[in-house]
């Protein structure tokens, strides 16, 4: 596998771990969040199962939904 689809799969497993992480710290279903954001629920499950290449819109979308940051939703840690 090359550099840039190593770093491209480890930003989205990031970023569906991090969006299970913030959801579930907020004690919301995938259908609140999904609700929230405007998106579907199966969207937002396959989101958060590595599954889907998510578009910056809807990262922005779910941020808000979430009321983090976009940046929080790519951090590994929380600082």
């Amino acid at each position: 596998m090359s550099t840039s689809k190593t770093v491209l799969f480890s930003a989205r497993r990031i970023f569906s771990q991090r969006l299970r992480q913030i959801r579930q710290n907020k004690g919301l279903s995938q259908e609140e969040l999904a609700d929230l954001a405007g998106l579907h629920r199966t969207y937002i499950g396959s989101v958060e199962r590595c599954e889907r290449n998510i578009s910056i819109d809807n990262m922005e979308r779910l941020a808000k939904a979430l009321d983090v940051d976009i940046t929080d939703l790519l951090k590994e840690t929380i600082e």
